[in-house]
């Protein structure tokens, strides 16, 4: 799982073998998970982050 960013305590990786899903990311702090979608970007799924901070994540992403 390669790391492709780590800033302000979020690593954000993805799988290299998971050829039949939609291309996304996954990011990671702490013990928490979330896997967005990047086309177009969406929530895919995620554990233990607050809805807050999922939001600061998804218009970090819309805005890139």
């Amino acid at each position: 799982m390669p790391t492709v960013l780590q800033v302000g305590g979020y690593r954000f990786f993805f799988y290299a073998n998971e050829n039949a899903e939609p291309a996304h990311i996954h990011i990671q702090r702490e013990r928490m998970l979330a896997k967005f979608w990047l086309q177009p970007v969406a929530l895919a799924s995620s554990s233990g982050f607050a809805a807050h901070e999922l939001k600061k994540l998804l218009v970090s992403f819309a805005i890139s």
